[in-house]
């Protein structure tokens, strides 16, 4: 699934008021971590995930297996949240067309 441009500024204005719900911290990207991703994408369908990574190229690395292995849609990445959209059975976000 790909979002349209609308789509993505929807959701990023849903975005704005949300806390990080899931933080990688110097363990890095572990089964817990995406265990959580996953299951925080189900429940909300938005999410935002807070990358403590130094290294750009590290950063870019974990925001890619996130995105994999969660079989999610990056909305954004701003400094260290990386925003996430992954559509859940109970379809609570509508998205414009």
């Amino acid at each position: 699934m790909t979002l349209n441009n609308k789509q993505k500024q929807h959701l990023k204005g849903l975005a704005h008021t949300l806390k990080p719900v899931v933080m990688i911290g110097n363990n890095g990207l572990t089964e817990g971590v995406l265990a959580e991703i996953d299951a925080s994408l189900d429940f909300h369908e938005l999410i935002k995930v807070r990358i403590s990574a130094e290294d750009r190229d590290t950063k870019k690395l974990i925001v890619n297996a996130i995105v994999a292995e969660s079989k999610a849609i990056m909305v954004q990445l701003v400094g260290n949240i990386l925003t996430l959209y992954r559509a859940s059975l109970d379809k609570k976000i509508n998205l414009p067309k």
